[in-house]
Formats: C-alpha cells, sequence, structure tokens
C-alpha cells in the first residue's frame, strides 16, 4: 500500500510540473553591482532587481571602468554598471528575466550585456519609447552572440 500511495504521489508531481527548480525560483538571487555614484539609471536598474527577487549588493565606485578592465569586459561590450551574479558578468540593463534564463541554461559564456544604453531597457525607461534592443552573451575570446532580442514601438 505504501508503494502504490509513493507512486501516486510522484505522478501528481511529475504531472503538475513542480521540479527543483520551481521550488527554488522562489530563493533569491544575489548579485553585486558597482556602478558610479553619479548615475540615476543604475539605481533604477538595481530597484527592477529588487522587484525581481534579487539580493542586491549595491557597490558605489568613482572608477567603473577599473571593474571592467578587471573583469575583461570590452569597449563593445560596455555599459554603464557592471555586475556579478554566480560566475557571469552582467554589463549594462539586461533584464531580470535574461539573467535568470542565464543562470539555468549554464551557458559557456563570461555574461550578458546590453551595450550603451537603449530607451525602454529596464531602468532605462523614457515614458512611451523603447528602442529595439539586444541582450548580448560574450565569452572570454570576446565572441558575440544574441541572447535575447527586444522589438522597439
Amino acid at each position: 500500500m505504501k508503494i502504490l500511495k509513493f507512486l501516486a504521489i510522484s505522478l501528481l508531481i511529475v504531472n503538475t510540473g513542480v521540479n527543483a527548480e520551481s521550488i527554488n525560483a522562489a530563493k533569491p538571487v544575489d548579485i553585486v553591482v558597482y556602478r558610479s555614484p553619479t548615475c540615476g539609471c543604475c539605481g533604477k536598474w538595481l530597484e527592477h532587481l529588487k522587484e525581481n527577487n534579487f539580493n542586491v549588493k549595491d557597490i558605489v565606485t568613482n572608477d567603473v571602468d577599473a571593474v571592467k578592465n578587471k573583469y575583461g569586459v570590452s569597449k563593445a561590450m560596455a555599459s554603464c554598471h557592471t555586475a556579478i551574479v554566480g560566475n557571469y558578468l552582467i554589463e549594462g540593463h539586461v533584464p531580470a528575466t535574461d539573467i535568470i534564463s542565464l543562470l539555468k541554461a549554464k551557458p559557456h559564456v563570461v555574461g550578458l550585456a546590453v551595450p550603451a544604453m537603449p530607451a525602454g531597457t529596464p531602468g532605462m525607461e523614457m515614458g512611451r519609447r523603447k528602442d529595439d534592443y539586444n541582450v548580448m552573451s560574450f565569452d572570454k575570446e570576446n565572441h558575440y552572440q544574441v541572447f535575447n532580442s527586444y522589438k522597439g514601438n
């Protein structure tokens, strides 16, 4: 009888889609962000992360370029702030959903970037204006690939 009860519960779990990843989805994700004290959009991006269950350690520095150089962020991928989450770098206004996708997929890349500062990215909201933009993955040899694309208006 115990075996039948175990099998019934197991089937229920499988059929409802409950798995270790979905259980852990509620756990906050730790991220360390290096940003300039004078950049307002960085603070808005931090709020976006917090709203999406990230535990943000905010490090304000007058030399963000030194952080980018230390971690090997190329000029092509550079933006206004640099973050570290798990074993990955996050450069610029990358949406929280893409960071979560990166952490789940665990690709062999250095990280993700939204180069420059496109309008409509998280933290760069400008009313109704939204630019097209790509979230790029990059590796240590500076090979870039589109990780996700967003259409503007």
